[in-house]
């Protein structure tokens, strides 16, 4: 019998949504999404992972230029990056923003939080090597 063993990342993913739904739960919508980054660092640190925060994030052109830098959320033990956000509702300009940090990164999965409607929202994002070096 096989048993199935998740992706690190995924593992972590499932700890930052618990542990960010949690944060949703104790200190409901109407803060800054600062309020809610701090509590994600400080109770994800608490467990012993490896937290960044404001993460920068340098984007070149095809030919190699720097075009200027980027600061993502969080990063989560090298390998999730996190884009938190404050609003009353996820926009496509959002998901655009994760999806952009994880190109110009080339970091391989990172997830969309939002902690300022009444439901906690998260969605894991992926970006796969071919899509990185499709440029």
């Amino acid at each position: 019998m096989q048993t199935h063993v998740k992706h690190p990342a995924f593992q972590l993913c499932d700890i930052v949504r618990e542990t960010a739904f949690s944060i949703h739960r104790y200190h409901g919508p109407g803060h800054v999404e600062k309020i809610y980054e701090n509590a994600l660092v400080h109770r994800l640190r608490k467990q012993g992972l490896k937290v960044e925060q404001q993460v920068p994030i340098k984007v070149f052109d095809e030919d190699g230029t720097l075009l200027g830098d980027l600061v993502a959320d969080l990063l989560v033990e090298g390998i999730l990056l996190l884009e938190l956000k404050a609003v009353s509702t996820v926009l496509n300009e959002h998901v655009a923003q994760l999806l952009g940090y994880l190109k110009s990164s080339r970091v391989e999965h990172g997830a969309l939080l939002n902690f300022g409607a009444g439901r906690f929202y998260i969605k894991m994002y992926g970006m796969s090597q071919e899509l990185h070096e499709a440029d």
